[in-house]
């Protein structure tokens, strides 16, 4: 039997619907050129977009330069290369969520942007993990876009190529030529990328908001303490990114480069042959931390300096942490409770009751991040508002084996997208209520400066009177004076190593 007209109408309506659904060629044009994204269900999303040089040979450890122009159409469609790091030997991503192909040449970010935006407000996310690993093409900002806010994503250099002092580079460098913070650089010339073409994705220079996770939140207050970063965003949110920097000299810096590449067997090079180098060498070889520091040029005191002389950025300041930050721990080890100081069973009494692992875990959360978190709150709020959160919401796919939000929990909440890994089948009603709830507070402070949440009661501005935060939970909510004598005690105990200005 052939088919009726009918159903042949109906046959062709399907699939001129699916055909619809396909994501449609967007082009907009840069400073350097003109570019091909894809638009789809009123979100247009440009990729892997150059805003500096290619960090290689003599810009390798060198301040980002401007990126070049390019002739005819760029794709914008495909993912960009992440920044050369620590891989999986079986391809699957790393701890800081990125897998395939890496490169030097990776100075590239990612434009999500609500289809016909005018003057829409734009978030920067800086991905975190450990100033080592991670890529900006891992995280998703579709639902951002789908609700006003444009969202830009970017890469930086990471490990020894991003964060490295030697004196050979020293003696190379310009005079005044900022040393050693590359990964930093590499974040200021994407703000200043931002500020340069975002009007032609309908964005507004003027309402930007700067915020990142853990290596990101901890390079989102170094940009607040950095002067030359003054106008390149109008706020700033930071989770689970500390507050305490202790200070680092250049000096010490050059020392732990020459020491590195000594153990190499690189010895006597000047920076021509330094730039030579293997960088898959250099980054499985070259351990360490990694993260900003006073170079003296860049950055002229620790982020922690600048917030207790009242010489930070005086914006509008979103700050927090998870209660389960111990993941940062790794395995307990009896052995560890000799380095819990004795005073601390006082203080955290029914932690110290529940055994030496639950109290050093506890200590270690307020440590690197609760307190830091409030200090940094309670040093701001004299001037703009500034809002402190505590997540402990706990997904229903890790319960019960999961009784704390680990490190890093909340960033699916926050773009209200699951990842790569995570089939939704496995989130719950309650989950995706979290995530309504957190991605409305993230998405009210970039587009009015103030996180109104769209339920639940108001979030307060931080003061140290009051000594509110918002509590992100299975019952969330307002929360007075949390843990305040364990919170007091860290700030007794690790302020003075700070070298603050009295």
């Amino acid at each position: 039997m052939r088919p009726s007209h009918l159903a042949m109408s109906l046959i062709g309506a399907v699939f001129a619907l699916a055909a619809a659904a396909q994501a449609e060629p967007a082009q907009v044009k840069v400073e350097t050129g003109l570019l091909a994204g894809e638009a789809h269900d009123g979100v247009a999303v440009y990729r892997n977009i150059p805003f500096a040089a290619p960090p290689v040979d003599a810009l390798r450890w060198a301040p980002p330069a401007k990126a070049p122009a390019w002739s005819g159409v760029r794709d914008a469609v495909k993912v960009g290369p992440s920044c050369v790091q620590p891989m999986t030997s079986d391809g699957s991503p790393n701890s800081g969520g990125a897998n395939g192909p890496m490169s030097e040449d990776c100075l590239q970010l990612n434009v999500y942007t609500p289809t016909g935006a005018k003057g829409a407000p734009v978030m920067v996310w800086i991905h975190g993990g450990s100033h080592r690993t991670g890529a900006g093409w891992v995280y998703d900002g579709t639902n951002f876009a789908k609700d006003g806010v444009i969202l830009v994503t970017i890469n930086y250099r990471l490990g020894p190529l991003g964060y490295f002092a030697h004196p050979s580079l020293t003696k190379a460098a310009k005079p005044g030529e900022p040393l050693g913070n590359y990964g930093l650089m590499d974040q200021i010339a994407a703000l200043k990328w931002v500020q340069h073409n975002i009007q032609a994705f309908g964005g507004d220079p003027k309402r930007v908001t700067v915020f990142g996770e853990s290596a990101g939140g901890m390079s989102t207050l170094a940009l607040l303490a950095t002067p030359s970063t003054k106008g390149l965003y109008k706020q700033a949110m930071v989770q689970s990114g500390g507050g305490w920097f202790a200070p680092t000299s250049l000096t010490a810096k050059e020392a732990d480069g020459l020491k590195a590449l000594k153990a190499m067997g690189v010895e006597g090079a000047d920076a021509t042959q330094l730039r030579a180098l293997s960088a898959a060498d250099l980054v499985a070889k070259i351990g360490g931390s990694f993260g900003p520091f006073v170079d003296g040029k860049l950055m002229t005191e620790t982020p922690s300096q600048a917030f207790a002389a009242g010489r930070a950025a005086d914006v509008p300041l979103v700050i927090g942490s998870n209660s389960g930050e111990d993941s940062l721990m790794g395995p307990w080890s009896p052995s560890m409770a000799a380095m819990i100081p004795p005073a601390a069973r006082s203080i955290y009494v029914q932690e110290a009751a529940a055994g030496d692992e639950v109290l050093a875990r506890a200590i270690f959360t307020d440590r690197i991040m609760g307190a830091p978190a409030r200090w940094v709150a309670r040093t701001a709020a004299g001037g703009q508002p500034t809002w402190l959160y505590h997540f402990s919401y706990v997904g229903s796919r890790f319960r019960p084996v999961v009784t704390r939000a680990f490190h890093a929990a909340e960033i699916q909440y926050v773009f209200h997208y699951w990842g790569r890994r995570t089939p939704l089948s496995v989130v719950s009603d309650q989950d995706q209520a979290m995530a309504s709830l957190m991605h409305s507070c993230w998405v009210a402070f970039a587009k009015t400066g103030r996180p109104d949440c769209a339920t639940g009661p108001a979030w307060p501005a931080y003061t140290a009177a009051s000594d509110q935060l918002m509590e992100f939970g299975d019952q969330s909510g307002v929360i007075a004076h949390f843990r305040q004598l364990q919170m007091d005690a860290q700030d007794t105990t690790n302020l003075p190593s700070l070298k603050l200005a009295n």
